[in-house]
């Protein structure tokens, strides 16, 4: 009988494959991870999990060195814990995946961003369940929300990540030299669900940025997109320009979100923007189908739709280069 249940196939009238949860799984462990980000110089730089998993074990590559950097941290995004539909029906499963290469990297993060969506409905259980997961990983852990973590406008979320941040939960600190910015433009949605900021979080921006030369490396991160990645479905922030304006005199300006479920770059002179993967499921393509939301592929190929993101910071003439990779190529690459 517990064969029988482990093997039990997921949404039978729904998956014509015969896919089974184990196998599923074993599917979703390649790719429901995020990213690393290494620092050191002044330079932050990205390294896709492909490029330190063994694609045999599904573990980290034996004798794996990276370069040496001042500290690293890893960003994770859209958990959307309590969802359980046929793109992902174990989205708990997939981001206890995520943290054990988390767990098993050879260069141990300082701390993890998770950029939103830590639940799908803001329901406190499956806060407690991100909770618990996130447990596991012994390091402190950054959040902003997601539009999903804010459907009683932020109450919830506020009472249990909110402590010592301004307004609806924006905030920033200090790591190694790098100043981190964390903001809130899920809240308010406008024009089909593109996220806001809104006049009281710009102001404290400005205010907090005064602070800094122009020579501090800046990292933004929040949970809907900061640049116009497709209006449309929503994906862009109304008055991202405002704060985009505040951070052109910083030499060194990285920009992480989540939200789209897909990794996205983007460089505007001295600023690179980063959409991550999701730990739960993927979406489409930009303009790729009638609308957004959870995509359902083959089991084999969610390894190339979700991800990990991971950064190493260099100074080296105040630039920054942001990379990332899917958790594991394609078969045939």
């Amino acid at each position: 009988m517990e064969n029988e249940k482990n093997n039990e196939l997921i949404h039978n009238d729904n998956n014509p494959d015969g896919i089974d949860r184990r196998g599923f799984l074993e599917c979703m462990a390649w790719a429901g991870t995020g990213v690393l980000f290494m620092m050191s110089g002044g330079v932050l730089k990205s390294y896709g999990m492909s490029q330190m998993i063994d694609k045999n074990t599904g573990g980290i590559k034996k004798g794996l060195i990276l370069p040496k950097s001042d500290f690293s941290f890893v960003q994770i995004s859209d958990s959307h814990i309590g969802f359980n539909k046929a793109a992902n029906p174990d989205v708990t499963g997939t981001l206890q995946a995520t943290i054990a290469k988390i767990n098993a990297m050879p260069s141990a993060p300082k701390f993890i961003l998770h950029t939103g969506d830590l639940s799908h409905l803001a329901q406190a259980d499956q806060f407690d369940t991100l909770d618990q997961s996130m447990k596991s990983t012994n390091k402190q852990v950054f959040y902003v929300p997601g539009e999903h973590d804010l459907t009683d406008n932020g109450k919830l979320y506020l009472e249990r990540y909110g402590k010592g941040t301004k307004g609806s939960g924006w905030y920033s600190f200090d790591s190694n030299g790098v100043h981190f910015v964390g903001l809130v433009n899920a809240l308010v949605q406008v024009d089909g669900g593109m996220g806001t900021l809104g006049e009281d979080q710009l102001k404290w921006l400005a205010d907090d940025l005064k602070r800094y030369t122009n020579s501090t490396p800046i990292v933004v991160f929040a949970h809907i997109p900061l640049w116009a990645v497709y209006p449309q479905w929503g994906w862009g922030t109304k008055d991202s320009e405002q704060a985009l304006s505040l951070l052109k005199r910083f030499g060194s300006v990285s920009v992480l979100n989540g939200h789209i479920h897909q990794t996205i770059r983007k460089t505007e002179g001295n600023i690179t923007f980063h959409t991550a993967m999701s730990t739960a499921f993927p979406q489409p393509a930009p303009g790729s189908a009638p609308s957004p939301g959870p995509m359902k592929v083959p089991a084999e190929k969610l390894k190339s739709v979700l991800g990990l993101t991971e950064v190493n910071y260099q100074e080296h003439d105040h630039t920054l280069a942001v990379t990332d990779s899917p958790l594991m190529e394609e078969a045939a690459q």
